[in-house]
């Protein structure tokens, strides 16, 4: 254990050292010298979950050139980023071929692949260990460099999608002992007015899904507006209601009359409750025990209708093993119909909340032929309850308990 803590010092000093942009030859240096691997990548996944763009030693590939695009449908990636475990295999470079998760409290940045000359329970061990700090070194880097940006696409954004993808939270999945979430937004062809949100503090989960009206820029103008008054009135310690008022208010000041429908939600972690505000959004799904169902609250009328009636916070019925799931109307635009989303989600019981976001943009982007008129957004909790025990992980493979 003493020296698995000495390499893995010496992992974070030497990538502390060097630039940002260096950060995976660190990583790939150091496995080379201490396990003698023959060969070592990293692949990302890429923004909606579809593919996995590899970034090797060589140059070219971290300059974004020639860089493999691999489908995760059906391959040893999926697999491993499904499991959240290590697999191995012979490798025709003659050696151990290990893939590995790189994962931090659920958000799955990608996977380190290596060959290995030998390996043992000890090494493999070790390998998982290095690469939950390369999880932890690519967050930090990725403030300073495009590098992990551009690892993540896999066709071209607009400047309306963009902007979106910087209001939306920077790890699209996170556990934690009370809960687990998963998120994911896939732009249309012309829009960029969806978002999603989430934050903790130190007694409760903020949520919210929003969708601005509008095409292009303008859309994105509009969500850029409500995204921000909602995180200024969170930040400014204010409850739901005013939270509301605030987005409400910005709507009516600067979007010239657009509006933008949404829901917001807190949810308290001793379990004490959960209340919700819906300005004219589709109703939820709830899964739970087995049935899933529309969540039938009280809609009040969009943000920036003028002269609507103040929002009112309801209650909302939430208990351990229930599964929420929220979306925008774009997961049911007109060549989405054929969608079951309530079908789906109870064929996914069983899996982590990423893969049930994965499952269910996948479903409406292959139904609308990757084409969509309109963006398709997906937000899942799993409310797991105040007596968990605490978050599972594994050896660096961050782990979740779904109902």
């Amino acid at each position: 254990m003493e020296r698995e803590w000495i390499g893995l010092a010496e992992v974070l000093s030497a990538a502390e050292d060097a630039a940002p942009v260096e950060s995976l030859d660190v990583v790939a240096r150091n496995l080379r010298q201490r396990f003698g691997a023959s060969y070592v990548s990293f692949l990302f996944v890429d923004i909606i979950g579809q593919k996995a763009v590899r970034v090797s030693e060589e140059t070219d590939t971290q300059r974004g050139l020639h860089a493999d695009q691999i489908p995760l449908a059906g391959s040893v990636y999926e697999e491993v980023l499904r499991s959240q475990r290590l697999v191995q295999a012979t490798d025709g470079r003659q050696g151990q071929r290990v893939v590995v998760p790189v994962t931090n409290r659920g958000d799955t940045l990608g996977v380190l692949e290596l060959t290995l000359p030998r390996v043992s329970a000890e090494v493999l061990e070790q390998v998982e260990e290095t690469a939950h700090a390369l999880a932890y070194i690519v967050i930090a880097d990725r403030r300073f460099t495009d590098l992990y940006h551009w690892g993540r696409r896999t066709t071209p954004l607009t400047l309306a999608a963009e902007i979106q993808s910087h209001l939306l939270p920077s790890a699209p999945c996170y556990e934690a002992a009370q809960f687990t979430l998963a998120g994911a937004v896939v732009p249309a062809d012309s829009n960029a007015g969806d978002t999603y949100d989430y934050t903790l503090d130190h007694d409760t989960l903020h949520l919210s899904i929003t969708d601005a009206m509008g095409h292009d820029v303008n859309a994105a103008v509009l969500a850029t507006l409500l995204v921000n008054a909602s995180r200024g009135a969170r930040r400014d310690g204010c409850d739901l209601t005013e939270q509301a008022r605030r987005i409400h208010q910005v709507l009516l000041d600067h979007s010239h009359g657009a509006l933008a429908t949404g829901q917001l939600l807190r949810i308290a972690l001793d379990g004490s409750g959960a209340e919700l505000i819906n300005a004219g959004h589709i109703w939820p799904l709830r899964l739970r025990d087995g049935s899933v169902e529309e969540v039938r609250l009280d809609v009040h009328l969009p943000f920036g209708v003028p002269s609507a009636a103040p929002f009112r916070v309801q209650p909302l019925d939430l208990r351990p093993g229930d599964r929420l799931v929220l979306y925008t109307d774009g997961m049911q635009e007109r060549k989405a119909e054929s969608v079951d989303l309530p079908a789906l989600i109870r064929d996914t019981a069983t899996e982590h909340p990423r893969e049930v976001v994965r499952a269910l943009t996948a479903a409406v982007t292959t139904a609308c032929e990757s084409h969509l008129q309109d963006d398709a957004s997906v937000l899942c909790l799993d409310w797991h309850g105040t007596d968990t025990g605490g978050r599972d992980t594994h050896a660096g493979a961050d782990e979740t308990h779904c109902p």
